[in-house]
């Protein structure tokens, strides 16, 4: 019985789209907006391209192009119709590059915000490698992490209190805030020993988001210091901003010392000591609700949790200057 529910589904498949030829020439003549250029890309002529589409026309009941003098321009069914099978026909070809680059390797989608990802993906990649030869990570950026529904990656890293109940919460690593800028900086500068120095120094700003990103104002008040009047050298909406114009030697950012680690590390920046905050809040992994906890996933979040304790960015800082 379910063989020949099947079957039935299939057939039906086939009355309703009978040609996945016409429907591959459709959406090269679209794409390349011709029918001569269609044609040499397909390896076929051009009558042939022009018959598949109008046996495709005849099929759906619409016309799908203007064919004008020169030219040819989509109607509103043809555009309906190139949107979907365009990005049909992109999911499809990733899965199959899925399949062949990750034979015999286990993929772990992970979804991450885009400065998450520069920051601290990115740097310790070549260890993740090392660490996992048989997991082949795939990160999947976004602006931030905080609805998980759509279920499309394995795994999520979010910064935040903890308290969700959108999937099973695993605790990584805690953060810690404090400035910094680049040597050539310090060279140039007298070093901010008090709070009031520090405020009136230049600053690097960015907004405060929904990743938790804290600004200039906010970490002062955390450390008792209320001021209306600080001097901006330069504010934006991106923390990396402010992470490159620190590295660029364009005044004193706010640190988030696990974006930044790597930077105190290799000496590209400088920690200025003794100013900082411990917050409440932590990086998080998630599992989302539907998705199962696999044996990768969990080799994915241990290497994650992976990280050395904060105090040795005060080290690493206090050996550099």
């Amino acid at each position: 019985m379910k063989t020949q529910e099947a079957g039935s589904k299939h057939k039906g498949y086939r009355r309703i789209i009978p040609s996945m030829t016409a429907l591959l020439q459709f959406e090269s003549v679209a794409r390349l907006e011709s029918f001569t250029q269609a044609a040499m890309e397909l390896g076929v002529t051009q009558a042939a391209v022009s018959k598949q589409i109008k046996v495709l026309e005849e099929n759906v009941g619409a016309q799908l192009f203007h064919r004008l003098h020169r030219s040819i321009d989509l109607t509103n069914e043809g555009q309906a119709l190139f949107a979907i099978i365009s990005e049909s026909l992109q999911k499809i070809a990733t899965v199959f590059d899925q399949i062949n680059q990750g034979a015999g390797r286990h993929e772990i989608k992970l979804g991450v915000t885009a400065s998450f990802s520069q920051f601290q993906i990115m740097p310790r990649l070549a260890r993740l490698r090392d660490a996992l030869p048989d997991i082949q990570l795939r990160l999947a950026t976004q602006m931030f992490t905080g609805d998980l529904r759509t279920q499309e990656s394995d795994l999520y890293v979010r910064y935040g209190n903890g308290h969700w109940e959108d999937g099973e919460v695993i605790r990584l690593y805690e953060e810690e805030i404090f400035p910094v800028c680049s040597p050539g900086w310090l060279a140039k500068n007298p070093v901010p020993t008090t709070l009031e120095e520090l405020a009136s120094a230049g600053l690097l700003d960015s907004d405060s988001t929904s990743e938790g990103w804290m600004t200039w104002q906010g970490w002062f008040k955390e450390l008792g210091l209320s001021t209306q009047k600080l001097n901006y050298i330069l504010r934006g909406n991106q923390h990396s901003d402010v992470v490159h114009a620190a590295l660029h030697g364009h005044g004193i950012g706010l640190g988030w010392g696990r974006v930044v680690e790597h930077l105190l590390a290799t000496g590209e920046l400088v920690r200025l000591e003794p100013f900082f905050i411990r917050p409440t809040d932590a990086y998080y992994a998630i599992i989302p609700d539907g998705r199962s906890a696999t044996v990768e996933a969990w080799a994915v979040i241990r290497w994650l949790q992976d990280r050395a304790p904060l105090s040795s960015l005060s080290t690493a800082s206090h050996n550099l200057m």
